[in-house]
């Protein structure tokens, strides 16, 4: 446990610089401690201890997240997060070992890219995921919200009313608004809301059609928002079920990497053939806060990677099904 401890309580103090080697260090611990992952390595033929790069990681495939239970240790969940999906069988599952961790460590990611969230308000209109339960991003959001301190209603299912007016008193306060919204419940919403009474605030789309409305590409999607809302950019956050770390994009669907999430570009048709240069493929995320899980996951997610180390989310590979993870529209 001294490692699994050292670790987890130096995220808070973890940079760009020293990532890799806390990857690789997290690598070995996980090739040996995780049973599925472990079976996965040797599955492949790989010895750990000759894994010298990031490049080098295999990832483990996200389906196993739906059939398995994906730890790191022997321990009893505080929660289990679940994606969207119409029955139990196709709905990943995370076990989450500490609840408090998990929120703490969201809001830090948050704050690293937006400042403080003490004295701000932060509205949430998340029908879907309120309705369908045990979604990791209606806890963080209630993290936030809390963190802010306000005394506006946080969460609103189809109440547009009851949300423009809180809208409208936060920003007669001068307060920061954060409005977090899916997809389909902002297309919603502009259909009723006016410039003047969405300018000035922070709104992130968080993905998802729902089988609601027609898909469309991120950049006609955007448009709409923007014009309705009289905002100059979208806003969105690159998480899943299968992660405790998240990277927020503050326009134009490119996303900064946080200190403990960083993605690896893989071919398209060799997943071992993984790139941490700038190129386009398949998503592979490693996520430190996956101490517990796997922080080595490869995603459903086509993505370019730039040479900054921010990416685009461009789409998804055919025949994957719709799971709950919050990203652009590609």
């Amino acid at each position: 446990m001294a490692f699994y401890n050292s670790f987890k309580s130096d995220l808070a103090l973890l940079t760009q610089e020293n990532f890799s080697d806390a990857a690789l260090a997290l690598f070995q611990y996980q090739a040996q401690n995780n049973i599925i992952y472990k079976k996965f390595l040797h599955h492949l033929g790989c010895e750990p201890n000759k894994v010298q790069s990031l490049e080098q990681i295999p990832f483990l495939p996200i389906e196993f997240f739906k059939g398995q239970e994906v730890v790191s240790r022997a321990f009893t969940p505080q929660a289990i997060f679940k994606s969207s999906g119409t029955t139990q069988q196709n709905r990943s599952r995370h076990f989450v070992a500490d609840v408090s961790f998990y929120k703490q460590h969201a809001q830090l990611l948050f704050e690293d890219a937006y400042g403080p969230l003490a004295g701000c308000v932060v509205l949430a209109l998340l029908p879907s995921y309120l309705e369908q339960g045990d979604s990791s991003l209606v806890m963080m959001i209630d993290h936030f919200i809390k963190a802010t301190g306000q005394t506006e209603e946080g969460f609103y299912l189809h109440n547009h009313n009851d949300l423009r007016e809180a809208l409208k008193s936060a920003k007669a306060a001068g307060k920061k608004v954060y409005l977090f919204g899916v997809t389909y419940a902002l297309l919603d919403l502009a259909e009723e809301i006016s410039p003047e009474e969405g300018e000035g605030i922070v709104l992130f789309e968080t993905g998802g059609m729902k089988g609601r409305r027609r898909e469309m590409i991120r950049e006609e999607l955007h448009a709409i928002l923007s014009k309705a809302f009289g905002v100059a950019a979208i806003h969105s956050e690159y998480g899943m079920t299968e992660l405790l770390s998240q990277a927020y994009s503050q326009g134009f669907g490119i996303f900064q990497p946080s200190r403990t999430l960083r993605i690896l570009i893989r071919d398209v048709n060799d997943p071992l053939a993984v790139s941490a240069v700038s190129s386009s493929g398949g998503i592979n995320v490693i996520d430190l806060a996956n101490i517990d899980s796997c922080a080595f996951i490869e995603t459903k997610d086509l993505g370019k990677l730039y040479s900054d180390g921010s990416f685009e989310v461009l789409g998804r590979f055919d025949n994957s099904d719709v799971r709950g993870c919050n990203l652009m529209v590609g």
